[in-house]
């Protein structure tokens, strides 16, 4: 008996599904949160401020399909464009496997279980606040995590 390879293995990020593509995703919220960029150095700066449209109860974006209309600046990603997102954190499904690099152990694909990624601590639920709280956009920067966007891919293995 032939044992079948998951897709992730097998296909390139191209020629996924669109039901595999959004599989991907481990519902971390980490591309949720307001970044700046250190105009003198690139740096990307995280913050724990997400958009206005992330519940931090479920790590999710509250109205995914229509998002764009809502959040112009959101950004699709796709995989024609992930070369350019290098703010995505390391532990990013779609990062590592465009890196060449394997799913993490805790990743919802390979425990078959959506809280894996919370259990790891690898998500930002319920560790953020709404930008929509601030009186400025500005004011994020109050709220800095560079912790957050660790690659913490390998560290939890259950």
């Amino acid at each position: 008996m032939t044992v079948q390879k998951p897709f992730w293995e097998t296909k390139s990020l191209e020629r996924m599904s669109a039901r595999e593509w959004e599989s991907l995703c481990d519902g971390c919220g980490l591309c949720c949160l307001i970044r700046f960029e250190d105009e003198e150095t690139g740096e990307i700066i995280p913050t724990r401020v997400a958009c206005k449209l992330f519940d931090s109860s479920v790590c999710r974006c509250s109205d995914y399909a229509h998002r764009k209309d809502q959040v112009p600046d959101c950004i699709k990603l796709t995989p024609h464009n992930i070369e350019d997102l290098q703010w995505m954190p390391p532990s990013c499904a779609y990062r590592r496997l465009h890196e060449g690099k394997p799913l993490p152990a805790w990743h919802p694909l390979i425990t078959g279980d959506p809280e894996s990624v919370h259990r790891a601590g690898v998500s930002v639920r319920g560790q953020t606040l709404s930008e929509a709280t601030l009186a400025d956009p500005e004011d994020a920067l109050d709220y800095v995590a560079e912790d957050l966007l660790r690659d913490k891919s390998d560290v939890w293995d259950f």
